[in-house]
């Protein structure tokens, strides 16, 4: 079963990659702007989390002694774009100020912690969920550790992966548990999960028969580039 699961997400992931070709994720500066990033994007549009980036950046407080230092109303106000204003800006807070009690604002220190260590202190963070928090290892510390979100649970449902249980860890397993412990390979496949999700695994009306990961749409994919 181990085997015969591996081949498949590995033909799942190369159909992913000859459609859609490498993603280029995550799209930030620096791995503290990724971080900053992974909070704003809950429940949010990449489009509308770029403009409250932008917005820190102009205002020159997309550092963490900056965050701890603006006052929590104008931060909301620069981040306004991102949806859950308020909320958001206390989260930001609340991961400034751990990220400098507990690591002196060091990057180097922070994801020099084994990820066992790691993951559950920014759980304990006011606003980390899983998705959050995994998506900082990942992306912003290069840890092997696959991002779980919407898109991806959609896509595994659809396709009979739904693991039993249905919770965060058992969809995370069937990729860790299955495949190599690659940060590039979990940072690439994830994005193209994302990719295949928005252009055709929509939450209703799916766009089945235009999807790589169809048999009738790999046809009509094929088509369409003669």
């Amino acid at each position: 079963m181990g085997n015969a699961l591996s081949g498949r997400l590995r033909r799942i992931y190369e159909r992913l990659w000859t459609f859609y070709g490498p993603q280029h994720w995550w799209p930030a500066e620096e791995p503290f702007e990724v971080m900053v990033g992974a909070i704003l994007t809950q429940s949010a549009a990449w489009t509308n989390v770029e403009k409250g980036i932008r917005a820190l950046k102009e205002a020159r407080v997309l550092a963490p002694e900056d965050l701890r230092r603006i006052p929590q109303a104008e931060l909301a106000g620069l981040i306004h774009s991102c949806g859950y204003y308020n909320a958001k800006a206390v989260k930001l807070k609340a991961f400034a100020g751990w990220f400098g009690e507990q690591y002196g604002d060091s990057l180097v220190r922070m994801f020099a912690r084994d990820v066992t260590q790691l993951r559950p202190q920014l759980l304990d963070i006011h606003g980390i969920g899983e998705e959050t928090a995994d998506s900082i290892l990942l992306y912003a510390g290069e840890k092997p550790v696959f991002v779980i979100d919407a898109y991806t649970r959609r896509i595994l449902d659809r396709h009979g992966l739904r693991p039993a249980g249905g919770k965060y860890a058992d969809y995370q397993r069937i990729f860790m548990d299955n495949l190599a412990l690659k940060p590039r390979l979990f940072n690439e496949y994830h994005a193209l999960l994302v990719a295949v999700g928005k252009d055709c695994c929509h939450k209703t009306n799916p766009r089945c028969n235009a999807c790589c990961l169809s048999t009738e749409g790999l046809y009509n994919r094929v088509k369409e580039r003669r």
